[in-house]
């Protein structure tokens, strides 16, 4: 099962990644880690990309292809993947496209996850993040004298930068700008699954299975 998992920032793809890939048994493939992964392991793409990055300029589409086109062609994809990060526009889906003619483009899903601007830029917003553990709350669960349930740190929980209202959405723009249209360019090339993103996260991941069960059926 080849599936992308799409929608804005912040309306939980990583999350619904990491657990689908756990129930399905294919790998979550994370465009960061694995752009990351490969700079740390100083492979040709990633010496390219650690210069680019260095310098303080955005690493080309054509390089993070290269990138997730070597996991992709892996053994561990072999049954299939869940691609999260990637493409981020038309470029790039054009760019994966190829790619999956050469691997199979059979089978390919899209689950694209709905939320309106305004509930994903009061979810970022109300961010907090243990500064020990990376456990990530919700304002409202944080109380005076607060204990992080993960780690015991106390009075740990801070707001990072990027969850500041301004930079959310300066994000949320450039989704609709470059990213929004590849769904356009994926209606007549995969199979699609859409779902309300606002629900809990047990509730988003059921509706997602039990689509993709009757997609299977």
């Amino acid at each position: 099962m080849k599936i992308i998992i799409f929608g804005a920032p912040g309306v939980g793809k990583g999350t619904q990644a990491k657990i689908l890939s756990a129930k399905l048994n294919i790998p979550h493939i994370s465009t960061g880690d694995i752009l990351r992964e490969a700079i740390k392991s100083q492979t040709e793409l990633g010496k390219k990309a650690k210069t680019i990055v260095d310098s303080g300029e955005l690493v080309p589409d054509d390089i993070v292809g290269e990138i997730v086109k070597e996991t992709l062609t892996s053994t561990k994809c072999k049954n299939g993947f869940i691609l999260d990060g990637f493409p981020r526009n038309v470029y790039q889906a054009e760019l994966l496209e190829s790619m999956l003619k050469e691997i199979s483009n059979f089978g390919l899903i899209l689950i694209k996850l709905n939320a309106d601007d305004e509930i994903i830029v009061k979810r970022l917003s109300s961010r907090r993040v243990c500064s020990n553990c990376g456990n990530i709350l919700n304002e409202a669960e944080i109380t005076n004298d607060f204990i992080c349930p993960v780690c015991h740190a106390k009075n740990s929980y801070y707001k990072r930068s990027d969850d500041e209202e301004s930079v959310i959405r300066k994000r949320l723009m450039i989704y609709h700008e470059a990213t929004a249209p590849v769904f356009n360019f994926y209606k007549n090339k995969a199979a699609i699954i859409e779902v309300n993103g606002t629900h809990s996260i047990e509730e988003v991941t059921k509706e997602i299975l039990d689509k993709l069960s009757f997609r299977q059926s």
